[in-house]
């Protein structure tokens, strides 16, 4: 079936939906009530206290198909071994792939340590803060760019991981198939729209937490959710 085969199966309210935005109340209510649930409920995570690009880029990478509790203490291992990227850089890849078990998908260490080389070989040790650079680096694509610039810059950049969409699509989709490539566009297009002006970290780090914690791909806490009136999923 086609795109436009299911599109003509889909209902009239999701067809407006995949079409625009929502509207501005929407997105206003949606900020508002994420960040209260957020202050009250966001997780204190070690990651989350750092500013240096390097280790914003170490936990996002370890953070993919990995759960959070398997990542802390690696993470604070991987992080004695390999303080900075010229430290990593400076290494063999097969310690960086030895530090990293038993978190598996292994290509992520090899990755880490492509990066770091071509950090040090071409931008002093420094990741770059701008999105075509670090989109250039093999191993970070828009999400991960996204991270480092909203996380370790300060930037107001949008983020889509697997989470964040189940989030975007339950609250104001509802309908249809998320893994679709044009809904996957739609879906970071709302992740944009609703990005606010203030407080980018804190919103992009709610988003998170609460795709993990309040409406995770099985059992979402519905009954609880701060979102429910206004949810697109449960009307």
């Amino acid at each position: 079936m086609t795109d436009s085969d299911e599109e003509g199966r889909l209902s009239d309210k999701t067809r407006i939906r995949r079409g625009g935005i929502a509207p501005a109340r929407e997105k206003q209510a949606f900020r508002r009530r994420l960040l209260a649930w957020y202050d009250r409920n966001g997780r204190d995570l070690p990651w989350r206290r750092a500013t240096d690009p390097y280790r914003i880029l170490v936990s996002e990478i370890m953070l993919q198909q990995t759960q959070v509790d398997r990542v802390l203490p690696k993470y604070r291992e991987w992080l004695e071994r390999f303080p900075s990227l010229e430290a990593l850089a400076a290494r063999p890849v097969r310690e960086a792939v030895e530090t990293w078990y038993p978190l598996g998908y292994n290509i992520r260490p090899r990755r880490l340590h492509s990066i770091a080389r071509e950090a040090v070989a071409r931008y002093g040790g420094r990741l770059p803060s701008d999105e075509q650079t670090l989109l250039s680096f093999k191993g970070i694509g828009p999400y991960t760019a996204g991270a480092i610039r909203s996380f370790a810059f300060g930037q107001r950049a949008a983020i889509l991981d697997t989470n964040i969409a189940r989030v975007l699509f339950r609250v104001f989709v509802g309908e249809g198939d998320p893994k679709r490539r044009h809904l996957r566009r739609h879906l970071w297009d709302l992740s944009r729209a609703v990005l606010p002006r203030a407080r980018v970290f804190d919103f992009n780090q709610a988003l998170m937490d609460f795709g993990a914690m309040v409406c995770p791909a099985r059992k979402p806490q519905c009954a609880t959710c701060p979102m429910r009136r206004s949810c697109a999923a449960v009307k």
